[in-house]
């Protein structure tokens, strides 16, 4: 009788090769042209698509043990968190207005991408990127689900947590993250890959869930903490990809060099852009704080950006056009994004408020060279306002930026006290922008961003809910004064304290 012999143990990489590799196949009915059109689309070259390297070699089988444990974790964490009551273990109410901008702009986001990796899974036509993307899009669409689970228990009790998949369509700041996602999907494949690769993975991710998700667990908010740690390993993933991605596409021909460096540099502007919304939420939303955005910035942008560039260098990257003047906006955005939503707070789905003494000395510890200067005495103007029974409520709509969709509350990148303005003609339309670098952007690709679907622009057409501050506020789900307004007497902030000072038995 022959004795039974063991079969040999694939090894990881053999494993990968037998799962990826060896499912494709060289079309034969059809030119390759035809099955993959949008491979040639941007003009990117690429000669052996077998160079594709996903340096983790994670199969489908590995990659649905590991997400099923993090599941099980999580939603573990999410009903004992529930069951306990612990929307009551946050430091205040005021935190809950972070939350709230992050379900209605970084949540769809999510969704968007997940969207979009799951186009590019079809549309290349090597087997590698094909596998990689296709495992993206489940991990995107995952982040979504958590991020909504976690933060629907806060419905249960406060205000503004409603209808954020219509407001991301509709509310004036959250056109700042759709209109980056939709620039993104309408792109071609490669230019989405460095999109969300790059910017949205490598730039934002590290500077939004690493502070961010730290500043919840400081303010007690283990949902928020659980569902960013339970990503976190995912995006450790996806930045690793994103640039390999970029490697893989400059050394396949010297041809894609300057394509990559425009997108480079797009993209890095527009992810600053879309930070400034993290920056704010980091500065002025959390009642106790881990670090300021800039500080954030300096390590998570900086430091690791110019050893990215540093490494980019021998294909002959250098750096984003827009480093300079972001570095000089490092001190600024924070502050005066904050101050715009202030002024226009009647108009969000958050309560604003006027920061505290203690807050501002914090504030100027942190920005010792412009806080004192430039915006202290701006907040000082809004408190003696509020105490004389007129808080400032700006009723004019803001001029929003064509290419970012940010209100054009920035300032020059060498003056502070200097609105940054520029305009440009197209086709005997004036276009507005907020920056040297939307303006051009916009003048590499008119004929898309002259499409863009201003929210401003809208309301003064009579298209979002039939024209008036009153007909917009029912078409985006808002109850005057309760979703939004001044923090201080709202029903958010009534509840929390009144609920905090029951014992939970009676809850």
């Amino acid at each position: 009788m022959d004795k039974r012999v063991a079969k040999k143990k694939l090894g990881l990489k053999e494993n990968y090769q037998r799962l990826t590799r060896d499912l494709g196949w060289t079309p034969s009915y059809q030119p390759v042209d035809r099955i993959y059109p949008y491979a040639n689309y941007e003009g990117i070259r690429i000669h052996d698509w077998d160079e594709w390297e996903d340096p983790f070699r994670l199969t489908m089988e590995a990659y649905w043990k590991y997400q099923s444990e993090k599941d099980r974790k999580f939603y573990a964490i999410i009903d004992a968190h529930a069951q306990n009551h612990g929307h009551l273990n946050i430091t205040d109410a005021s935190y809950l207005s972070a939350l709230k901008i992050f379900l209605q702009a970084i949540s769809p986001g999510e969704y968007a991408a997940h969207k979009g990796f799951a186009r590019l899974g079809r549309e290349f036509p090597g087997v590698g990127p094909q596998v990689a993307c296709q495992m993206q899009a489940i991990d995107e669409l995952r982040h979504a689900q958590t991020q909504i689970h976690a933060l629907s228990n806060y419905n249960k009790f406060y205000n503004g947590f409603h209808a954020f998949a219509d407001q991301r369509d509709r509310i004036w700041y959250t056109s700042v993250p759709r209109s980056f996602f939709d620039d993104a999907m309408s792109g071609g494949p490669f230019e989405f890959l460095i999109a969300i690769g790059f910017s949205f993975e490598y730039v934002l991710t590290n500077l939004l869930f690493v502070p961010f998700m730290s500043g919840a667990a400081y303010n007690g908010d283990m949902a928020t903490v659980t569902f960013g740690f339970s990503a976190q390993s995912d995006e450790a993933r996806h930045m690793t990809l994103g640039l390999e991605c970029i490697k893989f596409m400059l050394e396949q021909d010297p041809a894609n060099v300057p394509i990559v460096q425009r997108w480079l540099d797009k993209w890095f502007w527009r992810g600053l852009r879309l930070l400034s919304l993290v920056g704010t939420m980091m500065d002025y939303m959390l009642p106790k704080r881990v670090m300021s955005w800039a500080e954030a910035w300096q390590i998570y942008a900086e430091e690791n950006g110019r050893a990215l560039f540093s490494d980019l260098a021998r294909y002959g990257i250098r750096m984003p056009k827009g480093w300079n003047d972001a570095a000089s906006a490092r001190d600024h955005i924070s502050h005066q994004f904050m101050l715009g939503l202030y002024q226009w707070s009647f108009g969000t789905a958050f309560h604003g408020w006027i920061p505290s003494e203690s807050d501002m000395d914090w504030l100027s510890s942190k920005y010792p060279d412009t806080f004192d200067r430039y915006y202290r005495p701006r907040w000082n103007h809004f408190r003696k306002l509020a105490d004389e029974g007129r808080p400032f409520r700006n009723l004019g709509l803001a001029k929003l930026c064509q290419t970012c969709q940010f209100p054009c509350v920035f300032t020059e990148p060498e003056d502070p006290t200097l609105l940054c303005h520029r305009e440009a003609e197209y086709k005997a339309e004036r276009y507005h922008f907020c920056s040297d670098h939307c303006q051009e952007i916009f003048e590499h690709e008119p004929e898309k961003y002259v499409q863009a679907w201003l929210p401003m622009n809208q309301l003064f057409q009579g298209t979002s809910g039939g024209g008036g501050i009153e007909n917009w506020m029912k078409w985006v789900n808002l109850v005057d004064g309760q979703d939004n307004g001044d923090y201080e007497g709202s029903q958010d902030q009534k509840n929390f304290h009144a609920w905090k000072g029951m014992s939970t038995s009676n809850l």
